[in-house]
């Protein structure tokens, strides 16, 4: 609401400045001095903000602070992958029980998927779901997701062999 006042104020000086001649020759200098004040006072406030910021490594609160969340806290279970379109994609479906004492939000799981014919693994590929499993600590839900691995259109693996692992979790405190 302040800046109803300078904003007044220099209507006033371009008016009277359209109006008056003398007054032309003494409102350009003190318009001109009066801009590079405001220039320089902007610039030591911009100058003094940026050296005022807490650091965020000593500042940090508990609030601010994310837990300590690790991929043992959770697990997955009756994880089941079946066939989807296109070929490459297979939907999995399971179940996330959280273990921890914290609320989980997010978790990666990387899947590999290998062909085991006779006992000989050949891997087609490895992909990795970000899974957004809202959970309260000590409760479990179920969930699904699509990875896509790049094997041949039309061509199934004969031998499927899954591995799976957790390998990124995110959660906050209850």
């Amino acid at each position: 609401m302040i800046w109803i006042f300078p904003a007044l104020a220099g209507l006033l000086i371009v008016y009277f400045a359209m109006r008056s001649s003398r007054f032309q020759r003494f409102a350009e200098p003190a318009l001109s001095l009066m801009v590079a004040v405001g220039l320089i006072i902007a610039f030591i406030i911009w100058i003094s903000e940026g050296n005022n910021t807490p650091n965020a490594e000593t500042d940090q609160t508990p609030q601010q602070t994310r837990p300590a969340l690790t991929p043992d806290d959770i697990s997955v279970d009756g994880l089941a992958f079946t066939r989807n379109r296109p070929d490459t994609s297979y939907r999995a479906t399971g179940t996330v029980a959280n273990k921890s004492g914290f609320n989980l939000d997010y978790f990666r799981l990387s899947v590999t998927l290998e062909d085991c014919p006779q006992n000989q693994c050949r891997t087609l590929g490895e992909d990795t779901a970000l899974i957004l499993a809202r959970i309260p600590a000590g409760q479990n839900q179920s969930f699904e997701t699509y990875f896509t691995f790049p094997n041949r259109y039309g061509v199934e693996p004969t031998a499927p062999k899954w591995s799976y692992r957790v390998t990124e979790v995110r959660g906050r405190i209850p």
